[in-house]
């Protein structure tokens, strides 16, 4: 079957939980998501999926509710993730696409902090949450049957942002380095806060195929994925089929 081409438009930012919300809204199975998750065999958490408005436009809520409970492994680095990854029951496509994403997340990391792949460590808490927007965005994806993904500029706040290093500038360090590596079009807007997350910017590298739209193009289907972050501004992210 041949594949589908998706347009993003992140004129309010990008995160993992909007880029899965607005996959789901565009179609993708929210059963294959879960028994996909299901099998990574990670605990610590639970999915909520719903609608909500969002400044006025309605839009899909991807929650990854983190769950008060004692984690046996306080930290994985990259190479325990792939294994996690690996055994999991997702399809050979899903898997790649999770992988080259967390690879470009680490790289990321360890260039903003000065050290090397190896000496990246994603605390539990942050590991699950990422592994779990991260395999998701992918598992969406593939479900989707996408071939081809075309980005908008994406747009990222200003001022500075609170993290567990201290107190730094907006767009993050991490994201910086994604951006300049992977020539992503970032903008910079006079909105006070973090718009772009490491974790959205990994995925929108990871997974972009080309620069431009065609001249000519049908818009067939709106997914449309609502951010957690209040901003003034639409807080949503949307994706077009075409």
């Amino acid at each position: 079957m041949a594949g589908q081409n998706i347009y993003m438009e992140c004129y309010s930012g990008a995160s993992g939980d909007m880029i899965v919300a607005a996959l789901l809204d565009l179609g993708a199975d929210k059963e294959v998501l879960l028994s996909g998750l299901k099998s990574l065999n990670i605990s610590g958490y639970r999915i909520e999926i719903s609608r909500l408005k969002k400044n006025s436009t309605e839009a899909c809520d991807f929650n990854v509710i983190m769950e008060e409970t004692s984690f046996d492994i306080p930290e994985r680095n990259l190479f325990d993730i792939y294994k996690i990854i690996d055994y999991s029951l997702i399809s050979e496509n899903a898997k790649d696409i999770s992988k080259k994403i967390f690879k470009i997340k680490a790289e990321a990391l360890a260039h903003a902090h000065k050290t090397n792949i190896e000496n990246i460590y994603f605390h539990e808490r942050g590991a699950v949450d990422s592994i779990v927007d991260i395999v998701s965005a992918a598992v969406c994806l593939d479900n989707l049957n996408i071939d081809d993904v075309i980005l908008s500029d994406i747009y990222d706040g200003c001022g500075t942002v609170e993290c567990r290093s201290g107190i730094i500038p907006v767009p993050v360090p991490a994201v910086v380095s994604i951006a300049d590596r992977y020539k992503l079009n970032l903008k910079a807007t006079n909105i006070r806060g973090e718009m772009v997350t490491p974790t959205g910017a990994s995925i929108l590298a990871g997974i972009r195929t080309k620069k431009d739209l065609p001249e000519n193009h049908e818009i067939r289907r709106v997914g449309i994925g609502a951010g957690k972050r209040i901003y003034p501004n639409e807080g949503v992210l949307r994706i077009y089929l075409f």
